[in-house]
């Protein structure tokens, strides 16, 4: 079903957002981009006369209560932005009385789901060496069945908006479809979005295409720069991942990050690049600094000449230009990860310059994806996020479908 096609009037829709956002240590929300993105599914659902059952994660409690990641944080800024009076339910399986007794017009937030280990329905307490870790996986795959199942029972239809999570099969992301016949499971609008969004990058690319991947390891992107390979007329590897590079190649790092056990990994892609026509645009230089702190002693120098007691901490001037000419002119944009410790004010610099180089690219025509945590906070940072195409909420979500890999929140309400 197409959540534009569906009458929500007189209906009850239990819809998974993704409200894991990030809170200060007095519990007051410091970046609200993910609540935004949710207000018109959940608008939609008000407008036209339906009530919300609202579910989401935060954090990662591992199955146990934890007052630390608890959504009743959130709910005056849920009411706040819904512009109704939001209620609160302090636990997500004993939530039948109240959602029964919903009115239209009228919102339940669930309490965080992963205070139940059946949410992601990994076995607790147990290690996968375990002679006896099948049976009890088997057993939580039940459990976890039910839990989507008393889920599910508290509504008529059912809305999945968290793209966040699309790449979980969790209870509330997945299992839970199967409880609703096709015409009373949806994709949410910001889903929709995302899922568009991401074909315009895989599949409908207008050339010249520029990846942009950053972030401090090679291991956790190795999956989309090997797909990327295949795609990208430029791609630029930026951040940590700049030294790992270097190394590979000869070069001094000093004391930069660095994995030693992909060094073979980062030649292989070098060697790939070339194979692919790919060009590779890695960092020839670097704002190096004597201690891993915003006011550390810092210096311009090669990034694979780095002395003895100093790291990398952000691409330098050269680099920075060596950036803006990959992007310029490009068609189609995609930035996952910054260039450098952007949390410290002195050395956002290079991740500036890609911003920059991006807005420039999109007032041109380009269509330009931001996606990953870091990167979102970079572009909302510098105050630039009304000038790319687009923003995505899905840091593993969006990377594991670049990855050309099928997201199983996405399948679970398709069909597929």
């Amino acid at each position: 079903m197409n959540i534009n096609d569906y009458k929500f009037a007189g209906k009850k829709a239990i819809v998974r957002v993704d409200f894991n956002v990030p809170l200060d240590e007095n519990g007051k929300i410091t970046d609200d981009t993910r609540i935004r993105g949710a207000l018109p599914t959940l608008k939609k659902v008000l407008d036209e006369g339906g009530s919300l059952i609202i579910m989401s994660h935060m954090g990662k409690p591992k199955g146990k209560v934890n007052a630390k990641y608890s959504l009743s944080q959130i709910v005056d800024a849920v009411s706040e932005k819904l512009g109704v009076k939001v209620q609160f339910v302090d636990d997500c399986m004993k939530a039948k009385a109240q959602a029964d007794a919903l009115k239209p017009g009228e919102v339940l937030l669930l309490e965080n789901l992963r205070f139940y280990p059946e949410e992601e329905g990994k076995p607790v307490g147990i290690e996968k060496t375990d002679p006896a870790y099948e049976d009890a996986k088997k057993e939580m795959k039940a459990k976890q069945k039910e839990f989507a199942k008393t889920l599910a029972s508290y509504a008529d239809c059912y809305v999945n908006d968290a793209f966040g999570t699309a790449h979980r099969k969790h209870a509330s992301t997945a299992v839970i479809a199967d409880y609703f016949d096709a015409d009373n499971k949806m994709l949410g609008l910001l889903m929709e979005k995302e899922v568009q969004a991401v074909d315009n990058i895989l599949k409908n690319i207008k050339r010249p295409f520029t990846a942009i991947m950053g972030g401090s390891k090679v291991s956790t992107k190795i999956g989309i720069i090997e797909n990327l390979l295949t795609k990208v007329d430029n791609l630029i590897l930026c951040g940590g991942m700049t030294y790992t590079f270097a190394k590979a190649q000869g070069g001094k790092i000093g004391s930069s990050i660095c994995e030693d056990d992909k060094l073979d990994v980062a030649l292989n892609v070098i060697e790939q690049a070339k194979k692919n026509g790919v060009k590779l645009v890695l960092g020839t230089d670097s704002i190096i600094a004597d201690a891993f702190s915003n006011d550390a002693n810092t210096k311009v120098c090669a990034s694979n000449d780095i002395p003895e007691g100093w790291e990398g901490m952000d691409a330098g001037p050269e680099t920075r230009k060596a950036f803006a000419e990959a992007i310029k002119g490009a068609k189609t944009i995609l930035w996952n990860g910054p260039a450098g410790v952007f949390e410290f004010d002195n050395f956002t610099g290079g991740s500036k310059a890609i911003a920059e180089a991006i807005c420039e690219a999109t007032a041109e025509g380009a269509f330009s994806l931001i996606g990953g945590g870091d990167s979102v906070a970079c572009i909302n940072k510098f105050g630039m996020a009304d000038k790319v195409s687009y923003i995505s909420t899905g840091g593993g979500a969006l990377l594991e479908a670049i990855e050309g890999k099928v997201l199983p929140g996405v399948a679970a309400v398709k069909g597929e």
